[in-house]
């Protein structure tokens, strides 16, 4: 398993519209982004200046990334 970096939610955004995820809507402090493409998933991300670890690799899972190939796209 590889090493996390530090990463905000802008970051994460930004690697997941790499992938095919664009932005659906944004409430309070938390940006949705939604699959263009089926499955059509839809991920939560906090549009924090720094995400805690833990709920990084949530994210991760949830795109069906590995690690590595989430530090790929940053």
């Amino acid at each position: 398993m590889g090493k996390l970096p530090v990463v905000s939610g802008k970051d994460v955004c930004n690697a997941l519209q790499k992938i095919g995820y664009s932005i659906d809507h944004q409430t309070g402090s938390h940006i949705i982004l939604r699959m263009e493409n089926p499955p059509h998933r839809r991920l939560t991300v906090p549009n924090h200046k720094e995400i805690a670890k833990g709920t990084v690799r949530a994210i991760i899972r949830q795109a069906g990334l590995t690690v590595e190939e989430f530090v790929n796209l940053i």
